[in-house]
C-alpha cells in the first residue's frame, strides 16, 4: 500500500515538473527509485526534496505586461529613443547652424536679427566639413562592436550601458559650446559620442540573456529595440519647432538632459541578475530564473571562435543583419532625397513624409514581438518556423514594395503608401533573424550581436556610398537600380536564412562539463 502511494506521488511530481517546463523533459530531477521494503514514512521523506523543488516553480499565473521585466523593456525603449535622438538631431540642426539665408520666409531684417541672436549662432562650415561632422559618429563604431559584445558577457551590463548612456548625454550637452570653439571639437565630441552610443545599443542585448524567458524573448526585445525607430520620428517631428522657438542649442540640451535623467533611472532600477533585484516580485523572479536554468550558466567559458565561423546558422543570421542594415540605412538617408526628386514637395512636407515610415516601423516592430511570442506560447508554430516566418515578412515585403516604387512615381498617394510600407515592414524581422542568435547561442549572445552588428554596419556604409555613386552617375534610371539592388540583397539573404537558419542551441554553445578521472 505504501509503495503504491509513493508511486502515485512520484508520478504526480513528474507530471507537475513536465507541465511547469512546458513539455521539456526535466523529470529526471524528481525520479527516485523506491524499494519495496521501504516504509511509507521513508518514501515520503525521499519524496520531500522533489516536492520542495516543484513548490519552487512559479504559479501558473505570472504577471505579464504589468511586471518588472516589461518595465525594464520600456526603460530600454526610452534609452534607445534618447540615444537615437542624440545621434540624428544634428542632421536637422545643421540647417540652422550653417544657414545664412532665410529658410522660413522671414524678412531680411528679421533674419539678420535672428542671426545676431545668441540663441541661434551661425557658423561658416563648408559642405565638406559638414559631411565629416555627419559621418564622424560612425568612425569608432566599426571597431567597438565586437569588443563591446564580448565584454558585455563578462562585465556588468548595468555599468556598461549606464556609463555609455551618461557619456553620450553629457557630450550632447557639450556640442553647442564645442561649436563655438570650432568644428574640430564638434567632430571629436561626435566620435566619442558615436562610440558610447554603439556601446549602449550593443551591450543591451546581453540584458535579455538573464531577464527574458524563452517564451517572451520576441516581445521583450522588440519592445526595447523599437525605440531605435521611434527616436528619428520624434526628432523629425520636434526639432524644427525647437529650433524656431528656442534656438538650435536647446535641441542638444533637451535631448542631453533627457538622457541624463534616464541614466539615473537606469542605475537605480536595473540589476544584472533578477536574482539580486530587491524590488521584483518573488513569483516573477522564480518564473524568470526557472525558465532559464537550463540555458544560463554562471561560469564563463572561452569563445569557440572557430566553431562560430564554421557555423552556417551564424552566417545566416549575419547575412540577415547585413540585409536589414542595408535596407534601413538606404531608406534612412535617401528617403528625403527620393521624396524631393519624385514628389517635389516643400521641406516641411518632406520632413513629415520622411518621419512617417519611422512611426509605422515602430508599430510593426512591436507587433512582430507580440505576435511571434503569441504563436510560441500557444504552440501554433515551432521556434524555427516563427523565426523564418517573420524573416520572410521582414525581407520579402520590403523587397516587393521597394521594387514597385519606381513604377508609382506618377501617383502621389501610392508613392507615399509604398514608401512607408517598404521601410516599416522591415521591422518584422525583429521577431525573426535579428533575435535568432539568442536561440542558438544564449551563452555567447553578446559577442554574436557584436559580430553581426559589425557586418551590418559595414553593409550600411557600403550601401550609402554605392547609392550615392549610382545617383550621381545615372540620374534617369538611378532609383530603379537603387531599389532593385536593395530588393536583390534582401531576397538573397532570405533564401540563405531559410536554408541554413536554425533555432536549437548549437553544440558549440552548450556548456562543456570537465570531469576528472
Amino acid at each position: 500500500m505504501g509503495l503504491k502511494l509513493a508511486n502515485v506521488q512520484i508520478q504526480y511530481c513528474v507530471k507537475l515538473r513536465e507541465k511547469s517546463t512546458r513539455g521539456k523533459t526535466e523529470s529526471f530531477f524528481c525520479s527516485k527509485s523506491v524499494d519495496g521494503n521501504q516504509t511509507l514514512q521513508q518514501e515520503q521523506k525521499q519524496l520531500q526534496p522533489c516536492m520542495q523543488m516543484d513548490n519552487q516553480f512559479p504559479p501558473k499565473k505570472v504577471p505579464g505586461f504589468c511586471s518588472f521585466r516589461y518595465g525594464l523593456s520600456l526603460l530600454l525603449h526610452c534609452c534607445n529613443v534618447a540615444v537615437t535622438a542624440q545621434r540624428t538631431c544634428l542632421s536637422l540642426t545643421m540647417v540652422a547652424m550653417v544657414n545664412s539665408t532665410d529658410p522660413h520666409g522671414m524678412t531680411n531684417t528679421s533674419t539678420k536679427k535672428l542671426q545676431d541672436d545668441m540663441k541661434n549662432p551661425v557658423y561658416k562650415w563648408s559642405p565638406e566639413i559638414q559631411g565629416i561632422i555627419f559621418s564622424s559618429s560612425f568612425y569608432g563604431v566599426v571597431f567597438i562592436q565586437i569588443p563591446v559584445g564580448y565584454l558585455s558577457g563578462i562585465y556588468s551590463v548595468k555599468k556598461m550601458v549606464g556609463s555609455a548612456l551618461f557619456l553620450s548625454s553629457l557630450l550632447s550637452l557639450f556640442i553647442p559650446p564645442a561649436a563655438e570653439v570650432g568644428a574640430t571639437w564638434v567632430i571629436a565630441c561626435r566620435v566619442v559620442q558615436g562610440i558610447s552610443q554603439a556601446t549602449v545599443v550593443t551591450a543591451q542585448h546581453e540584458v535579455w540573456v538573464k531577464w527574458a524567458p524563452p517564451l517572451e524573448r520576441g516581445r521583450l526585445t522588440s519592445m526595447s529595440l523599437s525605440g531605435l525607430m521611434l527616436g528619428p520620428f520624434i526628432v523629425l517631428l520636434v526639432t524644427g519647432v525647437i529650433c524656431e522657438s528656442l534656438g538650435w542649442p536647446m535641441v542638444f540640451y533637451i535631448f542631453g538632459a533627457c538622457g541624463c535623467a534616464l541614466c539615473l533611472l537606469w542605475f537605480v532600477q536595473f540589476y544584472d541578475d533578477p536574482k539580486n533585484h530587491p524590488c521584483i516580485s518573488i513569483s516573477e523572479k522564480e518564473y524568470i530564473t526557472s525558465s532559464l536554468d537550463h540555458q544560463v550558466s554562471s561560469s564563463r567559458q572561452s569563445l569557440p571562435i572557430k566553431d562560430m565561423l564554421k557555423s552556417l546558422p551564424v552566417w545566416a543570421i549575419t547575412l540577415s543583419n547585413l540585409a536589414y542594415s542595408w535596407t534601413k540605412n538606404t531608406m534612412l538617408i535617401y528617403t528625403p532625397t527620393f521624396i524631393n526628386s519624385v514628389l517635389h514637395v516643400n521641406i516641411r512636407e518632406n520632413g513629415l513624409l520622411s518621419a512617417l515610415p519611422y512611426l509605422f516601423a515602430w508599430i510593426c516592430g512591436i507587433l512582430a514581438g507580440q505576435i511571434s511570442d503569441f504563436f510560441l506560447t500557444r504552440n501554433i508554430f515551432s521556434i524555427i518556423t516563427i523565426r523564418k516566418l517573420f524573416t520572410i515578412l521582414g525581407f520579402l515585403l520590403p523587397a516587393i514594395f521597394s521594387a514597385c516604387l519606381p513604377y508609382l512615381t506618377s501617383s502621389f498617394h501610392s508613392t507615399v503608401i509604398f514608401l512607408i510600407l517598404a521601410s516599416a515592414t522591415s521591422s518584422f524581422s525583429l521577431g525573426g533573424a535579428l533575435i535568432n542568435a539568442l536561440d542558438i547561442a544564449p551563452r555567447y549572445y553578446g559577442f554574436l550581436k557584436g559580430f553581426t552588428s559589425l557586418i551590418g554596419i559595414s553593409g550600411a556604409l557600403i550601401s550609402s556610398t554605392l547609392t550615392g555613386l549610382i545617383l550621381s552617375q545615372d540620374p534617369e534610371s538611378a532609383w530603379f537600380k537603387v531599389f532593385f539592388l536593395m530588393a536583390a540583397i534582401n531576397v538573397i539573404s532570405l533564401i540563405f536564412y531559410l536554408i541554413f537558419g536554425k533555432a536549437e542551441i548549437q553544440d558549440w554553445a552548450k556548456e562543456r562539463q570537465h570531469t576528472r578521472l
